[in-house]
């Protein structure tokens, strides 16, 4: 890992240097103005947390580290006889903040290869649950089982420096990121394969090593999970499961600790559980109307039920974003390269034309069209992976290569522990009579 590590602690400080003339010079700047609304309603808008791998902007999506999704689909590094990017390439970028050469990324995949071995009690606790629990359940007790592999954990209560916490965190990252693959298909292979398991090729890079792992090993399944392993891995800071991975790990909870806390959060309705709802619902659509090839009329009477009902069309509709989700388009032209004369993916793109008109004539939603989670679970069904609760831990995987490079950041940067400042309401009544001042 030298040369990586290296690389990373020279682009850390320099970084460090410039933000602490940043605060020394604009430290006592505002961004922005909090209201009482976002106090109460999520926060949103509220600018007052720094993370440096992506960002989301409303009208172009997620950009990593300047480079939105069809200008990472160019440049960053393929797999031999590949069209789609490689992961590992993205996590270099995320990391040092630079495109890799196709050699770099080598070096990425070449390390999680050698760090990939799972020690034998991480799959005991994950047999130890009954085969009937979710997936996402036996995932996060799996990555709490390889806790006991923690670097950071074991310098800490040896006593570390705080200006070196970065080290065993950067080391914890790269054996974690490495060994989630395995993790991630032995469930899948436990809970829907009769507990029969594939063991790694070596020789695979790290999403293409995956897909075989999981029992995929068509050449386009790979492409596929080095796109959506691409496509999901960060969404700037403010998402829950980017979030709550950096505030437990802003309480020096090693990476394994902070990344489980993040994936609880990630396995929520309202975040990474809505792919798993999306096919549920396409699902749901087919069986009412009792066709697997439902016209643009069937789809719209059916969305004008789920609304009347007082319930959501999945997959449709962001907390940021106001046009369709660059994810989602990057997967569109996937399946049209790949498997255009599928029904299901054929049935995706219906509701695409459907949903959002009928969505605007809704005065109170901002933004009708489709995210991420519209799109993929077709793709998977495509390939044979019908078993929708497992989608969930496939964005799990993908999406620990931007948390845990930004819990680098973190520790490399010193980040303090997160402590945000809470009110009860009986104080802002009080402070809206103004009998006390209490943002201050």
């Amino acid at each position: 890992m030298g040369i990586l590590k290296n690389t990373f602690k020279a682009k850390t400080e320099a970084s460090s240097k410039e933000i602490k003339e940043l605060l020394k010079e604009h430290g006592n700047k505002k961004i922005g103005e909090v209201t009482l609304a976002q106090a109460y309603q999520g926060m949103r808008g509220i600018t007052g947390l720094v993370t440096e791998t992506s960002l989301l902007d409303a009208q172009e999506g997620i950009r990593f580290r300047g480079y939105s999704i069809p200008e990472l689909q160019e440049k960053l590094p393929k797999a031999p006889n590949g069209t789609e990017p490689l992961p590992e390439g993205l996590f270099y970028l995320m990391l040092i903040g630079e495109l890799p050469t196709q050699e770099e990324a080598g070096y990425v995949t070449s390390i999680l290869q050698r760090r990939s071995h799972v020690p034998n009690h991480v799959f005991a606790a994950i047999d130890a649950l009954p085969i009937t629990a979710h997936p996402m359940t036996m995932f996060v007790v799996g990555v709490m089982a390889l806790q006991t592999e923690s670097y950071f954990a074991k310098a800490y209560s040896e006593g570390i420096n705080k200006k070196d916490y970065w080290e065993p965190t950067f080391d914890d990252t790269i054996i974690l990121i490495a060994r989630l693959p395995r993790i991630a298909a032995y469930i899948y292979r436990r809970k829907y394969k009769n507990n029969e398991h594939i063991h790694p090729n070596g020789l695979l890079d790290w999403a293409g090593n995956f897909a075989h792992m999981l029992g995929y090993d068509d050449a386009s399944f790979r492409e596929l999970m080095r796109l959506y392993m691409t496509i999901h891995a960060d969404h700037e800071g403010g998402n829950v499961s980017a979030h709550t991975t950096h505030l437990v790990g802003s309480a020096l909870s090693d990476p394994y600790l902070a990344y489980a806390a993040g994936m609880n959060g990630l396995a929520g309705p309202l975040h990474g559980l809505a792919n798993q709802e999306v096919i549920k619902w396409i699902f749901e659509m087919q069986e009412q109307l009792a066709t697997d090839e439902p016209s643009s009329e069937q789809i719209a009477e059916y969305v004008q039920k789920t609304l009347a009902a007082g319930k959501v069309v999945p997959g449709y509709g962001h907390a940021v974003l106001r046009k369709t989700d660059p994810r989602f388009t990057a997967q569109m032209e996937f399946g049209k390269k790949h498997l255009a004369d599928d029904k299901l993916v054929n049935t995706v793109w219906k509701i695409y034309e459907t949903v959002p008109p009928i969505l605007q004539t809704v005065g109170k939603i901002k933004n009708p069209w489709p995210n991420v989670d519209a799109h993929s679970g077709a793709l998977l069904v495509h390939y044979g992976m019908v078993e929708y609760e497992f989608y969930t831990v496939l964005f799990a995987v993908s999406r620990s290569l931007g948390v845990l490079a930004s819990l680098c950041w973190d520790r490399a940067l010193g980040f303090p522990l997160e402590r945000p400042k809470s009110v009860t309401t009986e104080a802002v009544k009080l402070w809206l009579e103004g009998k006390e001042q209490i943002w201050e």
